[in-house]
């Protein structure tokens, strides 16, 4: 049993706990013979990490395994008969109290290697020792340097493998088997997703080849326990410099000598520093909330006092300060002799700490007698080395030297808020949802059900007995006996063979059936036949009872019901709304709207398209209301959680706004659009830390997908051969536009965002979580060989956000993608802001941007559809008319077919060209048929004088809409040319009623009255 004392001012420092392990030797003591001193040889070593201590711990238990020490007897042993130590480590009290251990955090840098280094690093000549340095904050505001020698300088040859283990940076004292540290590896990952430099798609060839050259490893990890106070001020270093220098050289090793003198003279000239370079660690990503960890290749540049100072405040080297501290001498054999303050294992205490003072009074006397020359020494080789140095470090950024490292801290400096506060908090700012009504399944109901279904079956069979015997009026008479009992038996005759009774009878047997479990709870087995029996007899009554009542109430009721309402689907609906919105109907498409939400209010996708209308109309706290109802039916649906977060925005309720945007992120970290958004918001509020984080987490999530989409396609090609070519291919490729699909015609389905609205709808982007081959990036065409880049965050951002309208965000999110294309603007960049500024009626500026687009990509049809929609609301109609001919005439079909056919088709009206506006309508209806799709049509029809072709397609157009009055108008006109008077009246009366606009239609049909004679009730 050992033990030591532990305090801060102590010479075992709680840092001494965190990077010094316990090293255990265990010895074997041989016989001593006669007049000779007792001889012990060194068999093993156990190693011992105190780090739990640290993390709250006061005592535990750990197995050590024993290795072998040079020179042991051990070293030819198998692993696993060497064995080991059950090692039992306990305190009195806590190191750290709750105050401390709450406080504090534990910092971990590991230096893996330094590739692509210089070429006059070579193993032949002078042995040279490599180090790096960098200074971290300690206990009491301190500076505490971490220091890493021994670098090995290997040649090229196979990369260093993964995982490796990371080791102690006690290499001199430990047995060559102990130096790793247990259960602590260097994993690695892809380049994409480190933290650093050197992390691009370009930068992967490079980086790959220079791990399998020449390089300089380390592997090790060393460790640093952060007060409460130098947490502290790490973190206010890091916000005022976000840059961390961290130092690399070369010293040559210092070779024992026999001479005092020429020893001392040796160690001067020794530790001069030559190769110094410094690498420059970004450390804001450790500001962010939740990182604990950053980890990549930093590249590595000449030191130079100015440019240090200018990047990290750091006022003087590393190497300076510690230069006198450094002692470099040849290492030789492990030498048991030597140990840290924490292996205390071997006896002999006291006389090792008097061997210690010895040599340290024999230190201090040599530099006494020879300061003068070491002052001397220093500033000779400040005053000379400074060109050389230079000259020396540059060689590190003709060579590209980086360095691969990892900075770890045990416990976040910035908290993250946990998932369940999210949602509390969340729940906190959505108002809850009154509860459903109940519903009612018991006795009652099944009576009602059953009542109707024999009130459904008795009118079923009435009908059936006026189409075979005819209506009977009450001045007729009543029918005899034995007619009536004739025309019974007839009835029952064609009911049976035309298989109607069963029918009726299946109806009848699921109401029955909910009776007798509902009011008689027979739900098993009769016991007897007797029993069973008695129970139909009654069961029969009571049903016989029910069915007169039910007869009763229906012959007793004096007026028919009204008919049911005609029920649109979801689809049309949203397309009949998407119309109205284009042609500036607001009131038509809110009450569509409504409609939908009326037919399921408890349907995500319908609040999310309502709300985005509102925001089309500038209605930010109607939109707000929408997104927060769609929110209430699952807080956890992300589309809605950003949306609510935007509007959040738009009302200045920022901190309810970053409530959104995180719990996003944290529900659905792989989300690109969500990464991208919280970017922006964190940009708005001026914290470009956490800007840069989200952006950088979505442009790594962005490289991952179109990895593994170029993967996908690849290996696509390789087993299909040659594949089709789309029609995206067969048209010339838009620079920005690369990776990316134009989407499909929206069919309204609940899985689709939120769809663009407005006078023009003619932008495309490309899909976020497209994953199947087709999304896959296209082949530059030939016909322009222009190289398309990838598409980028912010575009991905900006096709949802233009889906909902929501233009504030879209405006920063291009000012971004400006930033950071190179060449210019893209041809989907110009695409967006053109959308916006048309949805704002910025009509000039639109066609700016417009011949921008087609100058890049002339062959893209959303742009002509898009200028066609320009054209038209300038109303410049011949432009128009080529713009949308051209757009149909490409082999890929615009975003917005729709739109185009009908603005097309009602030019061609315009222009008294009815036969290509009935085949331009007929289109349209064959893709997105609506009301005004077979209005088109009915009146190119009406006009070419097809007037029973017209007639039937108006009156199509008139059942997906019967609130048309132009509609009504043209069936007005068609009963006045066929003289059906009374029709003709009725169609005029809805004409006048819905408040028809088309003055010269209504001219036309006063006139057609005043000629025939009829159809208007006034005359």
């Amino acid at each position: 049993m050992t033990s030591f004392e532990c305090s801060p001012d102590g010479p075992n420092s709680l840092d001494d706990i965190a990077q010094k392990p316990v090293l255990l030797t265990v010895t074997e003591v041989l016989q001593r013979e006669r007049r000779q001193k007792e001889k012990t040889v060194p068999l093993g070593q156990a190693v011992v990490d105190l780090l739990p201590l640290l993390q709250g711990q006061c005592s535990f238990k750990v197995s050590a395994p024993l290795y072998a020490v040079p020179t042991s007897p051990l070293e030819s042993l198998q692993p696993e008969a060497k064995g080991g130590l059950e090692v039992a480590v306990c305190t009195e009290q806590p190191l750290l109290s709750a105050a401390q251990l709450s406080n504090s955090n534990l910092l971990s840098v590991t230096l893996e290697a330094a590739y692509s280094v210089p070429e006059a690093f070579t193993p032949t000549g002078p042995l040279q020792h490599y180090m790096a340095c960098l200074q971290v904050p300690a206990a009491g505001e301190k500076e505490f340097p971490l220091l890493f020698k021994n670098g090995i300088l290997k040649l090229a040859g196979e990369k260093e493998p993964l995982p490796r283990p990371k080791k102690w940076p006690l290499a001199n004292i430990m047995a060559p088997g102990a130096l790793s540290i247990p259960n602590s590896f260097i994993i690695g990952g892809p380049y994409e997703d480190e933290d650093g430099e050197l992390n691009k798609r370009e930068d992967r060839e490079f980086r790959i080849q220079a791990e399998s050259m020449k390089r300089i490893v380390w592997d090790t990890e060393r460790r640093c326990y952060l007060d409460p106070t130098a947490v502290v001020v790490l973190q206010k270093r890091i916000a005022e410099c976000q840059y961390c220098p961290v130092e690399v050289c070369r010293m040559a090793v210092a070779s024992p000598s026999k001479g005092k003198t020429s020893k001392a003279d040796k160690g001067d000239e020794d530790k001069q520093i030559f190769f110094h370079g410094v690498a420059y660690v970004n450390m804001v990503p450790l500001l962010c909330p939740g990182v604990k960890q950053i980890r990549g290749a930093f590249r590595v540049f000449p030191y130079q006092d100015s440019k240090v100072f200018e990047k990290t405040k750091s006022q003087h080297s590393v190497f300076q300060d510690l230069r006198a501290q450094l002692t470099l001498t040849k290492e030789g054999s492990w030498t048991p002799g030597i140990s840290t303050p924490l292996s205390r294992a071997v006896p002999s205490k006291i006389q090792k700490e008097d061997k210690e003072k010895t040599t340290k009074d024999k230190d201090s006397n040599r530099r006494m007698s020879n300061a003068s020359k070491m002052q001397l020494s220093d500033a000779t080789v400040e005053a000379e080395s400074v060109t050389s140095l230079s000259l020396d470090g540059q060689q590190y950024t003709e060579a590209g030297t980086f360095l691969v490292m990892e900075i770890k801290l045990d416990k976040a400096l910035v908290p993250k808020r946990l998932r369940e506060e999210l949602t509390r908090r969340v729940k906190q700012m959505i108002p809850p949802r009154p509860p459903l009504p109940p519903r009612t399944a018991g006795a009652k109901k099944a009576v009602e059900d059953y009542h109707n279904h024999v009130t459904s079956t008795a009118v079923a069979i009435l009908s059936e007995y006026h189409k075979h015997f005819g209506k009977r009026l009450p001045d007729q008479g009543a029918i005899d006996h034995q007619t009536l009992e004739e025309q019974k038996q007839q009835l029952n005759f064609e009911l049976i063979s035309s298989g109607k009774y069963f029918a009726f009878k299946e109806q009848l047997k699921y109401a029955v059936v909910k009776i007798v479990r509902e009011k008689y709870l027979k739900t098993t087995a009769f016991e007897s036949e007797e029993q069973f029996q008695a129970f139909l007899s009654e069961l029969y009554e009571y049903l016989v009872d029910q069915m007169h009542v039910a007869l009763n109430q229906l012959l007793s009721e004096e007026a028919a019901p009204p008919a049911p309402l005609s029920r649109m689907t979801e689809e049309q609906l949203w397309l009949f709304a998407r119309e109205a919105e284009v042609n500036k109907d607001y009131d038509l498409a809110s009450l569509y709207h409504q409609q939908r939400l009326a037919q399921d209010q408890h349907n995500i996708q319908y609040w999310l398209d309502y709300g985005a209308f509102c925001l089309l109309l500038e209605e930010t706290t109607k939109a707000q209301e929408c997104f927060q109802q769609a929110l209430s039916l699952d807080l956890n649906h992300i589309q809605s959680l950003l949306l609510c977060g935007i509007v959040a925005v738009m009302l200045q309720h920022y901190e309810e706004a970053q409530i959104f945007f995180e719990d996003a992120c944290c529900l659905e970290p792989s989300s690109i659009v969500a990464w991208t958004l919280s970017g922006l918001f964190y940009e708005l509020q001026n914290n470009n830390i956490q800007a840069e984080m989200a952006f950088r987490e979505a442009k790594k999530l962005l490289q991952a997908q179109l990895t593994k989409e170029r993967s996908i396609h690849e290996a696509a090609e390789g087993e299909g051969g040659k594949k089709h070519i789309s029609a995206a291919c067969v048209r010339s490729p838009s620079p920005g536009r690369e990776e990316c699909l134009p989407e499909g015609v929206p069919d309204g389905s609940a899985d689709k965002l939120p769809e663009a609205v407005g006078p023009a709808l003619a932008y495309a982007a490309p899909e976020e979580e497209a994953t199947a081959p087709e999304a896959t990036p296209k082949a530059p065409s030939p016909v322009s060989g222009l190289s398309q880049p990838p598409c980028t965050i912010f575009m991905k951002a900006v096709e949802f956000l233009m889906k909902v309208n929501a233009i504030q965000f879209v405006r920063m999110a291009l000012a971004h993608e400006l930033l950071s294309l190179q060449g210019g603007p893209s041809c989907a960049y110009n695409l967006a802001l053109a959308h916006t500024y048309l949805l704002k009626e910025e009509l000039s500026k639109c066609e700016e941007c417009l011949c921008e687009a087609i100058r890049i990509d002339y062959t893209n049809p959303n742009v002509w559809a898009q200028k066609g929609h320009l054209c038209y609301l300038k109303r410049d109609f011949g432009k128009a008319k080529e713009c949308y001919e051209r757009t149909i005439s490409f082999v890929e079909d615009a975003v917005d077919m729709h739109f185009v056919y009908l603005r097309l088709g009602s030019i061609y009206l315009e222009e008294k060209e009815y036969g290509r506006a009935k085949q331009t309508y007929l289109l349209a209806c064959r893709n997105s048929a609506s009301c005004l799709t077979w209005l088109g049509v009915g009146i190119a029809c009406y006009r070419l004088e097809e007037i029973v072709e017209a007639e039937d397609a108006l009156s199509e157009a008139n059942t997906l809409s019967n609130t048309n009055a132009e509609v009504w108008g043209y069936l007005a006109l068609i009963c006045l040319q066929g003289g059906r008077q009374l029709e003709a009246e009725q169609c005029y009366k809805y004409t006048v009623k819905l408040g028809l606009r088309n003055d010269a239609l209504l001219r036309e049909i006063h006139a057609t009255q005043q000629r025939l004679g009829f159809g208007n009730p006034a005359l």
